[in-house]
């Protein structure tokens, strides 16, 4: 009987998410990334004005609480909690 995990391909590693330095981005390419994920995140909720949020979202993303995620396969980038 063959183990059918043991035929499974090896992910490659060029495909997987990572994490980027956000020393590497622009502040415009950081507010970006701050816009969307409020409007996809808080826009979906009962918040009246998702933009309010920025400022909290921001903070979040200097203190390490959110980072940016680069997926190479998409060819995206998007804010969300750390690994």
């Amino acid at each position: 009987m063959i183990d059918d995990a043991s035929q499974q391909p090896e992910a490659d590693p060029r495909q997987e998410k990572f994490v980027v330095d956000t020393e590497l981005l622009s502040d415009d390419q950081i507010d970006g990334l701050v816009d969307e994920y409020c409007t996809r995140y808080h826009g979906l909720n009962d918040t009246e004005n998702p933009m309010d949020e920025r400022g909290r979202v921001k903070s979040a993303v200097k203190r390490g609480d959110l980072v940016v995620w680069f997926d190479p396969v998409e060819n995206t980038a998007g804010l969300g909690v750390p690994a």
